[in-house]
C-alpha cells in the first residue's frame, strides 16, 4: 500500500449548482478547490454556497479554459476530480462509433483532464442506462480507456434511497482509484419518507411563498431536524403561481392520488401514467426532475396540498440542507435542483473512499 491520503483536494467537472461537491464537503476531509461550469447560474449558486471554491465558468473544449482548469488545479493541488460528463452518443445508434462519437466528446475531456493532472481518485456519475445499453458495449469502453490510465475502476448502480434521500434515484457511479479498487458504498434499506422530509413544510397555497421567510411549524423527524440545523430562516419555500383550471384539477384528486380521478373532459393529451399525481407521505419521492414545479408534469404535486412542490421541498427530497440557498430565477433554481446529484449519496461516496485510502 502507498501513503494513506489526508485531505481530498477536488476538482468539480461539470459542478453545477453544486450537489456533489456539497455533499462530498459533509465528510470533513474532502474540499472542493475548482469547480467548472458553462452555466453562470448554476455556478452563482455553488460560489454563495461554497464562496472557497475558485470558480470557472466555461466550456472545457475550449483551449484558454482547459489552460485555466489544469493551472488552477496544480496550483492549488488538486488530487480528486468529481463530476457527470453528459453522454448523448451512449445511445443503441451511438455504438458505431463509441466513444468517437463527437456527441461524448465532453466524456474524453473529462478523462484527458484525468491523464494530465493525474489524481489518486476520480468518480463519475451518470445516467443508469450507461452501464446496459448494447449489452454493456459502453461500460465495458469506459473501464478499457480507465485501465489505461492506470486506474483501478468499480462501478454500480446507486438508489439514492439507500442512502438517507428521501428519493428513489438511480444513478451510475464508477469510482476509479490508482492505489486500489474502492468498492461503492453499500447504503441500507432504512429508508426516509415524504412525510419524514417535508412534513414541516405542509403550508403555503398557490403563489404564496417568499425567497426569505421565517418556520412556521417545528421540525417532527430527525431528517428535518438534520437539514434545519443551520438555518435560522427558510429559503426557496416558495409555491408556484397555477392557473386556476390545474388549481380545480388538483382538488378533484384525493391525498396521494393520481389522474385517475379525473373526469376524461380534464385529461387533457398526457400519455403518461404519473401526471398529476400527488406525492405519497410514507414512501419515498420519484425522481425529482427539472420541472417538478408543474402540476401536470409527473408525480410531484403536495400529497395534500393543491400545488406542486416548492423548491425546498424538492431540495429536501434531493437532502440539500435548508441553509443551502439556490440563486436565480425560478425556471434556473428548478434546473439547478433537478440536475444535482443527491448530497447525502455523494457523501457517502466521499466516506466509503475516505475509509479506503484516506489517513
Amino acid at each position: 500500500m502507498g501513503d494513506k491520503i489526508k485531505s481530498f483536494k477536488i476538482l468539480d467537472l461539470f459542478s453545477g449548482a453544486g450537489g456533489f461537491s456539497y455533499g462530498m464537503e459533509k465528510n470533513e476531509h474532502f474540499q472542493t478547490m475548482v469547480a467548472v461550469d458553462f452555466n453562470p447560474n448554476a455556478l452563482a449558486t455553488f460560489k454563495y454556497n461554497m464562496p472557497n471554491a475558485y470558480i470557472i465558468i466555461g466550456d472545457i473544449t475550449n483551449t484558454e479554459i482547459k489552460k485555466q482548469i489544469i493551472e488552477s488545479s496544480q496550483r492549488l493541488q488538486v488530487n480528486m476530480i468529481i463530476g457527470g460528463p453528459p453522454c448523448q452518443g451512449f445511445s443503441l445508434k451511438g455504438k458505431k462509433l463509441g466513444l468517437n462519437d463527437p456527441r461524448n466528446y465532453l466524456f474524453n475531456e473529462y478523462l484527458n483532464i484525468v491523464e494530465t493532472l493525474q489524481p489518486d481518485v476520480f468518480t463519475i456519475e451518470n445516467v443508469k442506462a450507461l452501464l446496459s445499453t448494447s449489452a454493456g458495449w459502453f461500460k465495458n469502453q469506459i473501464i478499457e480507456k480507465v485501465n489505461k490510465l492506470g486506474y483501478h475502476v468499480s462501478y454500480g448502480i446507486l438508489n439514492a434511497s439507500a442512502f438517507g434521500v428521501p428519493q428513489a434515484r438511480e444513478r451510475a457511479i464508477f469510482i476509479c482509484c490508482k492505489e486500489k479498487e474502492i468498492e461503492l458504498p453499500i447504503g441500507n434499506s432504512q429508508i426516509v419518507t415524504v412525510k419524514e422530509a417535508i412534513g414541516d413544510l405542509a403550508y403555503l397555497n398557490s403563489g404564496e411563498g417568499e425567497f426569505e421567510q421565517d418556520y412556521l411549524y417545528e421540525p417532527t423527524s430527525d431528517y428535518q431536524k438534520e437539514r434545519r440545523k443551520n438555518s435560522k430562516k427558510l429559503y426557496n419555500h416558495k409555491a408556484s403561481n397555477h392557473s386556476d383550471i390545474a388549481i380545480k384539477k388538483l382538488s378533484m384528486i384525493p391525498s396521494e392520488c393520481g389522474k385517475e380521478h379525473l373526469p376524461q373532459e380534464l385529461l387533457g393529451k398526457q400519455q403518461f401514467s404519473g401526471t398529476w399525481g400527488r406525492l405519497k407521505w410514507d414512501a419515498v419521492s420519484p425522481t425529482i426532475d427539472t420541472r417538478f414545479d408543474a402540476s401536470s408534469n409527473g408525480t410531484n404535486n403536495h400529497p395534500v396540498l393543491n400545488r406542486a412542490i416548492t423548491p425546498r421541498e424538492a431540495a429536501r427530497l434531493q437532502s440539500f440542507d435548508d441553509d443551502f440557498v439556490f440563486v436565480g430565477a425560478k425556471v434556473q433554481i428548478r434546473q439547478q435542483i433537478g440536475n444535482a446529484v443527491p448530497p447525502l449519496m455523494a457523501k457517502a461516496i466521499a466516506d466509503k473512499i475516505y475509509e479506503e485510502i484516506g489517513e
